[in-house]
């Protein structure tokens, strides 16, 4: 149902699990380690539905997030070196590949 491939970027490495995936209305924790992650960066992430190219689902320069229109929630530590992507409810329409990114 969900998949979360491991990413690496050239300026900043990125890594996400292998593989999460869970079942409809099962929530679902997908982890991402930035470790090496400057000042101006945004954590950002993204979602790959079926037959459709990546689309911007949550960032944030800091700070968790609520997603309340997504039942879910973005938690970022203080130390930003790690995120985790919490849906609470997913939907069949939510089966995707979910990816994180830094960025500025």
């Amino acid at each position: 149902f969900f998949v979360s491939p491991a990413v690496a970027t050239a300026r900043a490495q990125v890594q996400q699990e292998p593989l999460a995936q869970t079942t409809e209305g099962r929530g679902i924790t997908i982890n991402c380690s930035h470790p090496n992650i400057q000042i101006g960066d945004w954590i950002m992430w993204y979602r790959q539905l079926p037959g459709r190219g990546p689309e911007l689902f949550v960032s944030t320069p800091r700070g968790s997030k609520d997603l309340p229109d997504k039942a879910g929630q973005l938690w970022v530590p203080a130390d930003r070196r790690w995120s985790a992507l919490w849906l609470s409810g997913p939907r069949r329409g939510d089966a995707a590949v979910y990816y994180c990114a830094l960025g500025d």
